[in-house]
């Protein structure tokens, strides 16, 4: 009865270790409290269903169903709780039991041959299982969240990779008997280590070209959007150049018929006939946001599109000359954030419509733009609002590259039916 309970007690330790590994790549969408009741509810499914497999079978029936009784259950409620697409959960949640049945027959192997006590590989196995846990979650997390937000699609076939690796060793360790009495069977089962490992680094490998391809095509795009913002700056210079060529020209008449006026002695007429003149030369002015001509042509050309949405634009910027980032890469997130706020007011009425924007550079740069919303908003654990829609979302990812790289803090908040962006550098 002993033995029995310690085997239960393992395989409830394996298994909580197991979704603790699974939950530090996961991204979940339900509280902690609902998911503390999911996991009660499952734990005593795993401890009702494995103590009816040592009872009636022992641990070789148990080695030979868990996948059914107890990592089956586990993936779909995983999946449940988080945000992942099915192929993604698969594909990660089946890693983790590949690693964790992996990592658990080495231990179970190493404590038999050394004679090690039971305590001692349930340590060796917390060390492991804490370990694992703490990497994942310090190195892996951040790259892998942002690999399948980049790459949402195309990971169907790669959850074949660990489930047919999975079968293949919980087979070879249990058929015909226990791999711990079947030196063969032992052999055939680590021997698949290495072309598992094999397999891993070329599917990450081809994952990695493909987030690159993934951030050049999105740079690619922001450049796009950066130079056309230009060129839009560039042609409404050529404009005003060609309109001060004309006023130039106009001024001689203007003077000319001013003189006849004084010359005349009529004053006033003179004064007023200058007057108009000044008033049409101040609608005709140029407005500058700020001294960067790439800031400066980013908040015209975003304004000016807003504007012909029939948007109304609120916009209070104050900026010095020099600033403390690359002003091309702040240039992409002021018109990202503004994008997105462009593409929020377009699902309201027109009469609703509204964005403020306000940046100061003294005494840290801060950048703060609201806009009204109608749609739920979604945020990740790291608070970057989600976009449900495929091949979106690709500017909140610029904006989170800027904020890792210059140390920047931005917040999104909903409040008052506004969304609220705020940038602090």
């Amino acid at each position: 009865m002993d033995h029995v309970m310690f085997l239960l007690f393992r395989a409830y330790f394996i298994t909580l270790m197991t979704v603790g590994m699974m939950a530090s790549l996961t991204e979940f969408r339900f509280g902690r409290r609902k998911l503390l009741g999911i996991m009660a509810v499952y734990s005593a499914w795993v401890v009702g269903s494995s103590l009816a497999l040592l009872y009636f079978g022992g641990e070789l029936l148990l080695l030979r169903l868990f996948l059914i009784t107890i990592s089956a259950p586990a993936t779909f409620l995983t999946y449940w709780a988080a945000n992942d697409t099915p192929s993604q959960a698969v594909f990660n949640y089946m890693t983790q039991i590949l690693l964790s049945v992996l990592a658990a027959s080495v231990i179970r192997h190493i404590t038999s041959v050394l004679g090690l006590s039971a305590l001692m590989n349930i340590l060796l196995m917390g060390i492991f299982y804490g370990t694992a846990i703490y990497l994942e979650w310090r190195f892996l997390r951040k790259p892998f969240r942002v690999l399948i937000q980049a790459i949402p699609a195309h990971w169907g076939i790669l959850t074949l990779i660990p489930c047919v690796f999975c079968a293949y060793l919980i087979f070879v360790a249990s058929w015909p008997g226990s791999y711990l009495d079947n030196p063969v069977q032992m052999i055939y089962a680590y021997a698949a280590v290495v072309p598992l490992v094999v397999v891993y680094i070329a599917v990450f490998r081809s994952l990695l070209g493909q987030y690159r391809i993934q951030m050049e095509r999105q740079n690619a795009a922001l450049l796009t959007v950066q130079i056309s913002a230009l060129r839009e700056k560039l042609h409404e210079m050529e404009e005003v150049e060609e309109r001060i060529r004309v006023q130039r020209h106009d001024l001689r008449h203007q003077l000319q018929t001013a003189a006849e006026l004084l010359s005349r002695g009529d004053r006033e007429s003179a004064l007023n006939f200058l007057d108009t003149a000044r008033k049409r030369l101040d609608e005709r002015r140029e407005i500058h946001w700020c001294r960067s001509p790439v800031l400066d042509a980013v908040f015209s050309s975003c304004f000016a599109q807003a504007q012909g949405q029939g948007v109304l634009v609120e916009a209070k910027i104050s900026l010095p000359e020099q600033l403390p980032v690359d002003e091309g890469e702040l240039a992409i997130v002021i018109a990202n954030a503004l994008e997105n706020a462009l593409h929020a007011n377009l699902a309201l009425p027109r009469e609703n419509r509204r964005i403020s924007c306000r940046m100061i550079g003294y005494p840290d740069l801060m950048l703060e733009i609201v806009n009204p919303f109608c749609t739920a908003v979604r945020f990740d654990e790291e608070g970057f609002p989600v976009s449900p829609k495929e091949g979106h979302g690709l500017g909140t990812q610029s904006i989170r590259y800027f904020c890792r790289k210059y140390g920047a803090v931005c917040h999104w908040e909903t409040k008052d039916e506004q969304f609220v962006f705020r940038l602090i550098l």
